[in-house]
């Protein structure tokens, strides 16, 4: 990332506590439960006495969970926090604090990173939730997010990993394989811009899988939803590795075997006719390529007429004993063994488009 601009601010004229005090003066506090936020040791959260907490954490590393090629600084922000959003879902959870830790290399300005500020506070604004502290550093190389989100969820509709029964229908939310889409035609573009520094990108038509790998959402509406059904999942986690990977972690959780059925996967037709032209199967996109953060989730099959009617929730299929393994039904009727070869940050891997 180059910047020519002469009026761009170095962070050394600010300092650590001046650049922390510029980022956050305009965070407003909406939860209750927050006593104290930015400005103190520690931030101070006082939940009520029949909630559990939620925290999770992620970290994203330039270079390795985003490319500052095609990703916008506003919408990494926004990412950054969605993806840790997306955790305490996966809970059945609701969620209220963030907290933020950020290492710099001396390549960035004020202005860059008050951008990924942005997109971070619009993602706090967008899902109501408290932006309460967090820590900066300077990098030697690159930049580091690491994000920690703090949740809250009833004791009784807290859901986990495990918990599934053979039976139990197999359910997701939206569609899948849009975001793996998206990332291999930013990666297209790249190139050739790497070939030909004049030649225009070719995005048009793909809005929405360009939005789904740069802008993804979090499915707390999906909670809601399954609250106000008296839904309590059995089991739940969200689709970061792929849908393959995700049911696999339900299964060995759960103790149970799994039938998905290949036909019954939801998967956008832009991302269906984009996966054609790139040569791959649709279902293997959307088995396999990961960052939908949509949701998976098993529900009794006592469950399945409160929700056989809403749109944004497809079953495709169902959780069996455990001797009878994991297995897909594809289209032309064959059962083979499901696999996950979805996202692993400690694999090496390149993309070919």
């Amino acid at each position: 990332m180059s910047e020519t601009n002469q009026n761009l601010t170095e962070l050394s004229s600010l300092g650590e506590f001046g650049l922390i005090d510029h980022l956050t003066k305009h965070i407003s506090l909406k939860q209750k439960s927050t006593i104290k936020g930015v400005g103190d040791d520690a931030a101070v959260i006082r939940p009520s006495k029949n909630k559990d907490i939620l925290v999770s954490k992620d970290l994203l590393i330039e270079g390795v969970h985003f490319d500052l090629v095609y990703t916008p600084l506003k919408h990494l922000g926004y990412k950054a926090v969605i993806v840790n959003l997306s955790d305490i879902a996966a809970m059945n959870g609701k969620p209220t604090q963030i907290i933020v830790g950020i290492g710099i290399s001396s390549k960035y300005s004020l202005e860059a990173i008050e951008e990924i500020y942005a997109g971070m506070i619009k993602a706090c604004e967008v899902y109501n939730v408290d932006f309460v502290g967090g820590d900066t550093s300077s990098s030697k190389a690159g930049l580091y997010i690491s994000v920690t989100v703090v949740g809250e969820v009833d004791k009784e509709k807290i859901t986990y990993r495990k918990g599934a029964k053979p039976n139990d229908l197999i359910c997701v939310s939206g569609d899948l394989g849009s975001a793996y889409m998206g990332l291999l035609l930013l990666e297209r573009e790249k190139k050739a811009f790497r070939a030909d520094p004049n030649l225009q990108p070719d995005l048009s038509g793909n809005d929405y899988l360009l939005e789904r790998q740069l802008k993804p959402e979090a499915r707390v509406d999906i909670v809601r939803l399954l609250e106000e059904k008296e839904i309590v999942p059995t089991s739940m986690i969200d689709i970061s590795d792929g849908l393959a990977s995700e049911v696999l972690h339900l299964c060995k959780n759960s103790g149970t075997g799994c039938m998905i059925h290949e036909e019954k996967i939801p998967i956008d037709q832009v991302a269906f006719d984009l996966a054609k032209k790139f040569s791959i199967v649709p279902s293997v996109a959307a088995l396999n390529g990961g960052e939908d953060y949509e949701l998976l989730f098993t529900i009794t099959q006592g469950d399945y007429d409160k929700i056989k009617d809403e749109t944004d929730i497809t079953v495709v299929g169902y959780m069996t004993d455990e001797k009878e393994g994991q297995q897909l039904i594809t289209n032309d009727n064959q059962m083979i063994k499901l696999e996950a070869q979805g996202w692993d940050a400690l694999k090496k891997r390149d993309i070919d488009v």
